[in-house]
């Protein structure tokens, strides 16, 4: 076995879900993690942990959304109870098929969705962590050479991440002063208020309120969205390719929308609630480690240089005690790039020009 997959597990056991003795897990292994996942049971089994594995499956995902009736129990008790009985939840991917789901109507999967929000919010409330074991398919998706795509994924997982977080903490003071941000590049003009709200140093562990390994961003919970933005980074969404999307504002909600590619798909996940229309979260990728797109949102919307926004739901850690943030059955990520002729502004001061932070030596003021 590659001694990474070794050190992934590690990190992912130790850093990520800070895993004691005694703890309940639940492990979701994609069809081609085994390799990871029999790395992270050793790790639970040395730790003392109390394991239970579960089949993460887009083709078995299929299969029965395809056969279904489309009339879902709302929230089955015997899925949420495990959760409810759950201290970590561990979500491994690695498909034999990014594109497995991509033939599922989009009305089964959003009612699919919507029938399982308690189910969703059962495993919120867990030390859950999600991560990926490279695989061929995601190498393929990326279009880079499986070998290839093994070291890029290992240098954005295996990171010092104390000292990424030090650094990130600089953006994450900066969110939490500030009351408005402004996104400006050519076909993005957006402000959006951040008063009161709670920036996230999201340094893939629960200590952060951080889920993904690997992570690398701050993010934080935005209203009041006004404007217009492009998301010019190419993705898949529901199995789909989406290009080119231009997303217009005006109190909070988004009232206009295109995209060059897979506009239909981005009609569904905006049509899928009222929640769906707002923005619940503004993401800013600092980890270095990812220097390329791969097609992959868990690594894109990491990567330096880069701003992410999300339609639908609002992570509580971002919100003020007592408070509900924006709530929907989906949370739909998209990437804009911001290496070339921007700027991202917090109050009216320029924080990040053309990719790089005003606390780097790059920086031009």
């Amino acid at each position: 076995m590659d001694e990474r997959v070794r050190e992934h597990a590690s990190v992912l056991v130790d850093w990520s879900a800070r895993i004691e003795a005694g703890d309940d897990v639940v492990l979701s292994v994609g069809p081609e993690a085994h390799d990871l996942a029999v790395a992270v049971a050793a790790e639970l089994g040395e730790r003392g942990a109390n394991l239970l594995t579960t089949y993460g499956s887009g083709e078995v995902s299929r299969a029965y959304l395809q056969a279904h009736d489309g009339d879902f129990d709302e929230d089955p008790e015997y899925e949420r109870r495990l959760y409810e009985a759950a201290d970590v939840v561990l979500s491994i991917g690695g498909g034999r098929n990014t594109a497995a789901m991509a033939d599922v109507p989009s009305e089964t999967r959003q009612t699919y969705r919507t029938a399982r929000s308690g189910v969703r919010e059962a495993r919120y409330d867990t030390r859950w962590v999600s991560t990926v074991h490279p695989t061929r398919s995601l190498a393929q998706q990326a279009r880079m050479a499986y070998e290839e795509y093994q070291d890029f994924a290992y240098d954005a997982i295996l990171r010092d991440w104390e000292a990424l977080a030090e650094e990130m903490a600089k953006m994450k003071d900066v969110l939490d002063a500030g009351s408005e941000v402004r996104l400006v590049k050519e076909g993005t003009d957006l402000t959006m208020s951040i008063e009161d709200r709670t920036a996230v140093n999201s340094a893939a562990s629960v200590a952060y309120d951080s889920h993904n390994l690997p992570s690398g961003e701050v993010f934080t919970a935005p209203y009041d969205t006004e404007g217009t933005v492009t998301f010019d980074v190419p993705m898949t969404i529901d199995g789909e390719a989406v290009r080119d999307v231009r997303l217009e504002f005006e109190a909070g909600e988004v009232v206009d929308h295109e995209a060059a590619q897979g506009e239909d798909v981005l009609t569904d996940i905006l049509e899928t609630d009222e929640g769906a229309r707002r923005l619940g979260e503004l993401g800013i990728g600092m980890n270095r480690g990812i220097d390329r797109f791969t097609d992959s949102i868990l690594f894109d919307e990491k990567m330096g240089d880069t701003v992410h926004l999300a339609v639908g739901r609002a992570y509580d850690a971002c919100l003020p005690e007592g408070q509900m943030g924006n709530e929907s059955a989906v949370h739909t990520d998209m990437i804009t790039d911001m290496s070339e002729e921007s700027r991202l502004e917090v109050d009216g001061e320029v924080v990040q020009r053309n990719g790089t932070f005003r606390w780097e030596r790059e920086f031009e003021a």
